[in-house]
């Protein structure tokens, strides 16, 4: 296989001050696609003051680890198998070497499983099949380890596109206040609401069940505004951001503007994949798969609207994903068809992206997780 290896380029002088939280080393996974060169879920460490990054390799083999999430405690990594039989494994963190070892794995209950995500207990993980569409919710053992799936909800409907015939649920996210969670399904042209019990991880549907978009849209990826009040819709067919309203006392979206990703008179194909926020709120990320760049857009502290800020190269093909750094001073840009993540710096005034000089080669990235050390 192809190694993992660091490009080194030449930085300059000035680095960005801190915004948002003092000097930190950081452990940063890497989720993959493994049908080539790829064995697993790699690592690297990284200082968030300087910059700078070092490969640390396998951090673990296994199959197509498309989506990553680690644990409240920092001590466990869950990572979905994105396969025709897809599982969900769970591994324990070496903070040290950020080796991971295995613990165990359960079934998924569906295909092409994409997305997973961890509630603010700790104690409940939640997954999107994309494949078959459908969400399911697991126990955490003491030990890190996953019981058999509390609740499986599959989904049902379509829409107007021929991939849309029917379901395919792309994501997974709990609410701030641990009390919903929201599955975006592209086949279905909907965000599904589900009420949580944290107390024994199992969902129910909401009233109303879910938040529609533009039929053809194709709702990808979710993300919550961190002040709580917004959310935002990655829509993957339609290469747009649909923004929301949230209501967190009954679980309701209202949607308020839906935004072109693309420049005007792009006449290419494209499809979006990641979208996040900025921690601070004020600026909202998304990617172009196609035009191949990271559009950024401005976050209206009143209204939630966004503005297009600017749309920058990813530094690569294919940005499937990226990760905006904890800090809110790095974003790392995961090029699935290039086999690189390229470090960029964020201007905390415009939330603009520079490319900072570094890059990791990686084969097929297609997810960034951070873990604080200190």
């Amino acid at each position: 296989m192809r190694n993992v290896r660091v490009l080194w380029f030449v930085l300059p002088a000035l680095l960005l001050a801190p915004c948002f939280a003092s000097a930190r080393q950081y452990l940063v996974y890497f989720g993959t696609y493994t049908a080539q060169q790829s064995e697993g879920i790699y690592a690297a460490r990284f200082d968030d003051e300087s910059g700078a990054l070092e490969s640390l390799g396998l951090a673990a083999p296994i199959l197509n680890p498309s989506f990553l999430t680690i644990d409240v405690a920092g001590e466990h990594l869950y990572a979905v198998s994105e396969l025709g039989d897809s599982r969900v494994s769970a591994f324990k963190i070496d903070r040290t070497t950020a080796k991971l070892t295995f613990i165990n794995a359960v079934s998924a209950h569906g295909s092409l499983a994409c997305h997973l995500a961890i509630d603010a207990t700790g104690k409940t993980l939640a997954i999107a099949n994309y494949g078959s569409g459908s969400v399911a919710t697991y126990r955490i053992r003491d030990d890190g380890g996953l019981e058999e799936a509390k609740s499986f909800i599959e989904h049902t409907g379509s829409s107007v596109t021929p991939r849309q015939s029917s379901p395919h649920a792309h994501c997974v996210n709990y609410s701030a206040n641990n009390r919903f969670v929201l599955a975006a399904d592209l086949g279905t042209d909907e965000v599904k609401i589900y009420r949580l019990n944290a107390s024994d991880g199992s969902l129910t549907p909401n009233d109303p069940p879910a938040a529609k978009v533009k039929p053809g849209s194709g709702p990808r990826h979710f993300a919550f505004h961190p002040g709580g009040s917004f959310g935002y819709v990655l829509n993957e067919i339609a290469s747009t951001v649909t923004a929301f309203g949230w209501n967190a006392s009954n679980g309701t979206l209202s949607e308020t503007q839906t935004i072109s990703t693309l420049p005007d008179g792009f006449d290419g194909r494209n499809s979006t994949a990641e979208i996040e926020a900025h921690p601070s709120g004020k600026f909202i990320y998304a990617s172009n798969r196609g035009h191949n760049s990271i559009a950024v857009f401005a976050s209206d502290a009143a209204t939630g609207r966004l503005s297009v800020v600017e749309r920058v190269s990813s530094g690569g093909s294919t940005p499937r994903s990226f990760g905006v750094h904890p800090s809110g001073r790095w974003f790392f840009s995961a090029n699935q068809n290039s086999d690189n993540v390229v470090l960029f710096r964020i201007d905390p005034a415009s939330g603009k992206l520079t490319r900072a000089g570094k890059e990791l080669a990686i084969d097929a990235p297609v997810c960034v997780q951070f873990l604080a050390l200190d």
